[in-house]
């Protein structure tokens, strides 16, 4: 079982950016138009949502982590440790990997390049398995300790949709995954119809989907993040691409993780106030030590 864990905290942020009708105090509105979206402040004590996706990684016995920050990234590291690498944070070493941006854009290359920079500047965990996810959503500790304990070299988290508590119009617009007989990704399908949906049924009658939380073999997933291509709609390079390059030369390479749970995250403005009542009823309090 590994302790690795590698957290994508370094995308633009642009849709929490976005202006929208809500009911936020200014200060909020504040946090969402200039803070990276898993530092917005999300409980009576001004913590941000990525102390609990770290308290839920420790409870699932994690000890190593990794988070992906961007270029002029300042405030995760005066809430996590302004060292480089080697800061310690509720009993977890915090490390950090900066995503830089190609001098032809101005925003992020996408996670699977977010991954690459971090396997570059980290290059034990080309040697190792670790788990990647994304900084802005809530990850319990059953899903991060599912992919920890899994005897499978590669997997995801295999979300059943009807489980996640997001609107009709947000459910539909997610991507399905194809998963075969032996529980093996064979695809992701982006905006199927729903007509096509039935056809993606699993064993149990379930439609599944990724919030993009995988463990990999560092040493088999690497050749798959370096050559990753620009997905054409996003101009981006993207983990699910890379993910089904590997499936596609290496079959019953992935094992999805089947799991029954809403994953709260922060994508717009309306997002943090409903985090934040889930915060409020789900954690009391952080008992980081025992």
């Amino acid at each position: 079982m590994h302790q690795n864990l590698v957290i994508l905290a370094g995308g633009a942020s642009s849709r929490m950016k976005k202006v929208s009708n809500t009911d936020l105090d200014k200060d909020l509105i504040g946090q969402a138009n200039t803070r990276s979206k898993s530092m917005i402040s999300i409980d009576a004590n001004d913590r941000p949502v990525m102390d609990y996706l770290l308290y839920n990684a420790k409870k699932a016995g994690y000890a190593h982590i990794y988070i992906v920050i961007g270029e002029k990234e300042q405030l995760i590291q005066e809430f996590y440790g302004k060292k480089s690498k080697g800061n310690d944070f509720k009993g977890l070493t915090i490390n950090y990997a900066i995503q830089y941006i190609p001098k032809d854009r101005v925003k992020p290359f996408g996670t699977a390049d977010a991954l690459y920079h971090a396997i570059s500047q980290y290059p034990e965990l080309n040697h190792d398995t670790y788990t990647v996810c994304n900084s802005d959503n809530l990850y319990s500790e059953e899903a991060l300790k599912a992919l920890r304990t899994t005897s499978h070299e590669n997997a995801l988290i295999s979300y059943e949709r009807d489980a996640l508590q997001f609107s009709l119009q947000r459910i539909a617009s997610f991507a399905l995954m194809s998963i075969d007989q032996e529980g093996f990704l064979q695809d992701i399908i982006e905006k199927p119809t729903l007509e096509d949906s039935e056809l993606y049924k699993d064993l149990k009658g379930k439609l599944r989907v990724s919030m993009n939380i995988f463990k990999f073999n560092g040493a088999m997933f690497k050749e798959y993040i370096v050559n990753c291509p620009i997905d054409k709609l996003r101009n981006e390079k993207e983990l699910p691409t890379a993910v089904l390059n590997m499936v596609k030369e290496k079959p019953k390479a992935v094992l999805g993780v089947p799991l029954s749970e809403h994953v709260p995250d922060l994508t717009s403005k309306e997002d943090i106030t409903i985090l934040k009542e889930y915060i409020q009823k789900k954690y009391t309090s952080l008992n980081w030590y025992i």
